[in-house]
């Protein structure tokens, strides 16, 4: 059986691609598992500078749930009186979540196609999203009796704010591309034959990026959207302090006098 998952790393970049086209990429059990494991590995790899989330097929990034199996999961459930189905959440999707958001590296989705539920979260918790003209999105939650997961009650609304996030939840539909992008869902939207080469560019640049300064910036950002401003002030002070004590830094302060290239270290 073919992995429901591939990862490959070349050039300090992770390339993450869900594996499931015949399935639209939805996620069983194996791959839930596989992802969680992958994400991970790439946050913590110390070669990796950045990392791409995609997948295979041109219809889907990643509809969310494989509802196939997980009909089959609850019925034996149900038969056991067991609740084991529903801890996918805190299993295999926070974790999932909670890498992708939380990695000190830039994580950059490519978008192929649909993205519904789990597959709308992990786009989001990516710091970078590029988006195929033929992509769309949909929460998709309601739509079978359930709540949000995959960090899609915190993202959406800060994304496209409160009420826009609570309509889409209240009422799933398919969001195009285009209106994605004017939502601010979509960084980059481009056409389909150029997303991979488009994602693998600004991965590639971000990867040969400072790394360390980037870790901060995402630090920064996810910090100061629960904190006050004198709190945000302090957090900066204390990671411009790492971040001006880097090798990158003094690489970056000798080509900018000298007005070279900096090629960054990524410490």
């Amino acid at each position: 059986m073919a992995d429901t998952v591939l990862y490959e790393v070349s050039d300090g970049l992770a390339t993450i691609t869900l594996n499931r086209p015949e399935a639209m990429n939805a996620l069983n059990v194996a791959a839930k598992v596989a992802l969680r494991d992958a994400v991970r590995s790439a946050a913590d790899d110390d070669a990796v500078r950045a990392v791409l989330l995609t997948a295979a097929g041109d219809r889907a990034f990643c509809v969310g749930q494989d509802l196939k199996e997980h009909i089959g999961l609850l019925a034996a459930d149900r038969e056991n009186g067991s609740e084991q189905t529903m801890s996918t959440v805190r299993e295999h999707y926070n974790p999932i979540v909670k890498a992708i958001a939380g990695a000190p590296k830039p994580v950059v989705a490519a978008v192929n196609g649909v993205a519904a539920g789990a597959g709308f979260g992990f786009a989001l918790a990516a710091d970078y999203r590029i988006v195929a003209d033929t992509a769309a999105f949909n929460t998709s939650f309601a739509g079978v009796a359930l709540t949000a997961d995959s960090g899609v009650s915190w993202t959406l609304p800060r994304v496209i704010g409160p009420g826009r996030a609570t309509d889409l939840l209240l009422f799933p539909r398919s969001i195009p591309a285009q209106e994605a992008y004017e939502l601010g869902i979509a960084n980059r939207l481009v056409p389909a034959a150029e997303l991979r080469a488009e994602a693998e560019k600004v991965a590639r640049a971000l990867a040969e990026g400072p790394t360390v300064a980037y870790a901060a910036l995402k630090e920064s950002v996810a910090y100061g959207l629960s904190h006050s401003l004198e709190e945000a002030l302090e957090k900066e002070d204390e990671l411009q302090t790492r971040a001006g004590s880097s090798e990158d830094h003094a690489i970056a302060v000798r080509a900018f006098v000298n007005k070279e290239k900096p090629k960054y270290l990524g410490r």
